[in-house]
């Protein structure tokens, strides 16, 4: 009797469970409604014209569209500024001072009218001498146009002052790329007595051709005081300058300097 018992509770729980539904998630009604739609898991075929929502996509004609630029008249002609002058712009008085050294003096006094010519009319510049200070003073003025006159004013003395003559001096008045670079025999190899003098005939040469010589093939100008050395010129152009004196100073032969310097020389006429 309990067996019989147990197997109709058991039936009668397996018909409660069929009766209960199963919950299923909103995704799997819709994925159901889809394959019906379709017919199935296989590919979708679909209209070449319409899209997914049934719109149809077709290349619309437009027609060329020319645009043609109205030019209009300015409503105000463009203002025109002067130039702003050193005084408007605020720069102060300003004074440079050169020191003249005592071998200097006498040529300073022989070409002193020609030395501020170009200082006073075109830089516009106040200059004077300062005997009790043995010194050259500069001074901006009102007429000057340019702020950076001042300073070139005081390199133009400053290399007059070195050795140089006043034609090559004036060239830094009118280019902005030239520089000068000093150096000691001393730098380069340490000479004393003879040995100095016979160094510094080599550099010079005989009236002055091995210098000579240097000046026209590296485009510069050269100044010999004692054991300084003071080149003028650009950057590029200093830097063979000064590769050429070095070998003088270690003891090159002046034909091997030579013979170097036509292949400088070359170099620079086929970049020129």
């Amino acid at each position: 009797m309990a067996k019989k018992a147990d197997v109709a509770a058991l039936e009668a729980a397996t018909k409660k469970a069929a009766e209960v539904p199963v919950p299923m998630d909103d995704n799997d009604d819709l994925e159901e409604a889809k394959e019906e739609q379709s017919g199935g898991y296989g590919p979708m075929r679909r209209n070449a014209d319409a899209g997914q929502d049934g719109i149809v996509f077709r290349p619309a004609e437009v027609e060329d569209v020319v645009i043609e630029a109205v030019e209009e008249e300015a409503p105000y002609n463009k203002p025109e500024f002067a130039a702003l002058t050193p005084k408007q712009q605020g720069m102060a008085r300003q004074l440079r001072r050169v020191s003249v050294p005592p071998h200097r003096l006498t040529p300073l006094k022989a070409s002193w009218m020609t030395l501020i010519a170009p200082i006073v009319e075109h830089l516009k510049l106040q200059v004077r001498m300062n005997t009790k200070r043995r010194a050259v003073e500069l001074r901006n003025s009102e007429q000057t146009d340019d702020i950076g006159s001042l300073q070139k004013a005081a390199d133009y003395f400053k290399a007059f002052m070195l050795g140089f003559d006043q034609p090559d001096a004036v060239a830094l008045l009118r280019l902005d790329d030239l520089f000068i670079e000093s150096f000691e025999i001393q730098d380069v190899k340490r000479l004393h007595g003879d040995h100095l003098s016979r160094c510094i005939g080599r550099i010079a040469g005989k009236d002055g051709k091995t210098k000579y010589a240097i000046e026209n093939a590296t485009r510069t100008r050269i100044s010999l005081c004692e054991n300084k050395i003071h080149i003028l010129g650009s950057f590029a152009n200093i830097r063979l300058a000064r590769d050429s004196l070095c070998n003088l100073i270690l003891g090159s032969a002046p034909g091997k300097v030579y013979t170097k310097l036509r292949t400088v020389s070359k170099r620079l006429q086929e970049r020129i």
